[in-house]
């Protein structure tokens, strides 16, 4: 009997984060239910702030689907830190395609901080006109009523920031196909558990971070997250913290991974993994209650394939494969979750290592470069530092605009 003790434990863990997938499937049910509460009609005039380096895949595509926007009144203002970067000619493109549509090139030659996107975007807010304004990454694709669906909520007083979930497609590999299994039949379980537990959320999502004024001046505004590496997260913390509701509609957003190898899809993980352990520490230590499908393949390994373990793992397959449609399909709305479902294990085994790597080190690849994050935030690995994180020394120079 003794030697069946681990298995019996890690049963244990495996029943921990069944309850887990049964939280996830309530908060569907909840979210949903929440999101068919109608908003009042608000259109005010929005700034559109999208930081530019390099080119992303479907990069122009996306930026097309911000111009047809179904909305009265709203700008585009795109940055990027370099004159010659290669995203400037789609900048130009889009100019020329739609000489209708507000839109602004503004090259942002400061390094405020560690986190160049950050950066950029504290340059580009003094060229923002209006009152409200949307943060978004370059490859996001938006519907024909982003805006009308994400600006509604500030109707009500209280909000101070929208955010929204969003579809990582997949390209044609492993890799790339294991991040989009993650982000829609994990990622957004737990952000979805989150609002539940929490009675709403308490941060932000890259994909979407609009905000008003006035709860962006609450904090300060955005000069001080710009060493922070999850600025979405820091930016929505500390919005709620002020006072404001954050919330999360029911709209999602689209997009293209690139075409991650293993280990390229492995270093995204392991950046988000320390991410979120130096955010949410507490919350990130429970995570590995929430390994439902894990502990029970590891149950079955250490028991030596006893009855009640094949019962456990049966009990958690059922219930990881519940959560990934129900979140896949019904939140995210990826119609790939049924065809992609036999990648659930072996996505959910490379988080589970992931979980216990993030503690040995802290360093995260970022866009083709190396960063030592301590305390949520960032800087440059050099040979032979020490792993010691320091303020960033801002440069001089002055911001240039382009119409």
């Amino acid at each position: 009997m003794l030697n069946q003790l681990p298995g019996f434990v890690a049963a244990v863990l495996a029943l921990c984060g069944m309850g887990f997938y049964a939280l996830c499937l309530r908060s569907v049910r909840t979210f949903l239910r929440d999101s068919r509460k109608p908003h009042p009609e608000f259109t005010p005039p929005v700034s559109i702030l999208k930081p530019l380096r390099g080119v992303d895949p479907q990069m122009y595509e996306s930026f097309s689907s911000h111009c047809v926007q179904d909305y009265p009144e709203y700008e585009i203002i795109f940055g990027v830190n370099d004159a010659d970067d290669p995203a400037v000619e789609a900048v130009h493109q889009l100019m020329r395609e739609f000489p209708s549509c507000k839109i602004r090139l503004v090259v942002c030659p400061e390094v405020l901080g560690n986190n160049r996107k950050t950066s950029n975007v504290v340059q580009m807010l003094p060229y923002a006109r209006y009152g409200h304004l949307i943060i978004n990454d370059s490859d996001i694709f938006v519907p024909p009523d982003y805006l009308r669906r994400v600006m509604a909520p500030f109707g009500r007083s209280q909000v101070g920031m929208v955010t929204c979930p969003y579809n990582g497609i997949a390209a044609n590999t492993i890799g790339s196909k294991l991040e989009s299994i993650g982000i829609s039949t994990d990622f957004f379980a737990g952000v979805l558990a989150a609002r539940q537990i929490e009675n709403g959320i308490h941060f932000a999502l890259g994909s979407t971070l609009a905000m008003s004024r006035t709860a962006l001046n609450a904090i300060g505004g955005l000069q001080p997250i710009v060493d922070y590496l999850a600025d979405d997260f820091e930016s929505g913390n500390r919005i709620s913290k002020a006072g404001f509701e954050v919330v999360l509609v029911d709209l999602v957003v689209e997009t293209h991974l690139p075409a991650y190898s293993f280990r390229q899809f492995f270093e995204h993980q392991m950046r988000w993994a320390r991410s979120t352990r130096d955010s949410r520490r507490r919350g990130y230590i429970g995570i590995l209650l929430t390994f439902g499908l894990p502990w029970a393949i590891v149950s079955v390994l250490l028991s030596a394939g006893a009855w009640w373990s094949w019962l456990a793992l049966a009990a958690a397959s059922v219930l990881r494969a519940a959560v990934a449609i129900q979140v896949g399909m019904r939140v995210v709305h990826d119609p790939s979750i049924v065809s992609r479902l036999w990648l659930v294990p072996l996505r959910d085994l490379v988080a589970f290592w992931v979980w216990f790597a993030s503690f040995a080190g802290r360093k995260v690849h970022w866009r083709g470069e190396v960063f030592l994050l301590e305390d949520g935030k960032i800087r440059p690995v050099h040979s032979g530092e020490p792993e010691l994180v320091s303020e960033s020394d801002p440069g001089p120079d002055k911001v240039s605009v382009h119409w």
